[in-house]
């Protein structure tokens, strides 16, 4: 019979995991106004050990009593950069040695699990609903979709971080190309 697992059982499953994440994975945060969707963002990101995030203004504040609401303290597990601009931010993200991929439906935009994302990346997402700004957009090396096939055109900005943040993760996962 299948149960669910223990404590020390999950403990010992994720440690599995988080040995094989040798990667950084950072994210940058082009406007994402919505405190609920910062806050889901943050959950995920302290579960897929997001090593930095870049917020541009106007992103919600991770401080933000609904930003907390939805993170329910993962918040502790995180450090992040507030910054003015999205080109301050990019510069920083390229200054650590990070590949700054964009998450858009935009021209050229190729399948995200198409993108060689097991090397250090910061994953880059924008607005609800304008997406990542011009400056955004100009600052990454590459930019990913997440292909979709049902009626809908387009996600939640935090169900598609949070989808970008596995692919990331599953391709470092997986055995060298080569």
């Amino acid at each position: 019979m299948t149960r669910n697992l223990g404590s020390t059982e999950l403990k010992r499953l994720h440690r599995t995991w988080r040995d094989r994440s040798t990667a950084r994975l950072s994210l940058l945060l082009d406007g994402v106004q919505t405190p609920y969707n910062v806050g889901s963002i943050l959950r995920t990101a302290a579960a897929y050990r997001v090593e930095h995030l870049w917020l541009v203004d106007p992103t919600a504040s991770p401080t933000d009593a609904k930003t907390q609401k939805t993170a329910l303290g993962s918040q502790k597990y995180l450090t992040w950069t507030i910054t003015a601009s999205v080109t301050d931010a990019a510069d920083a993200i390229a200054a650590q040695g990070y590949t700054l991929v964009g998450v858009e439906l935009a021209e050229g935009a190729q399948p995200l699990f198409e993108l060689d994302l097991r090397g250090d990346v910061c994953l880059a997402v924008g607005h609800e609903d304008r997406g990542l700004s011009a400056a955004g957009l100009a600052a990454c090396t590459h930019i990913g979709y997440l292909p979709l096939v049902g009626r809908i055109g387009s996600l939640n900005v935090a169900t598609a971080a949070s989808m970008a943040m596995y692919e990331a993760r599953r391709q470092a996962w997986q055995a060298p190309a080569g």
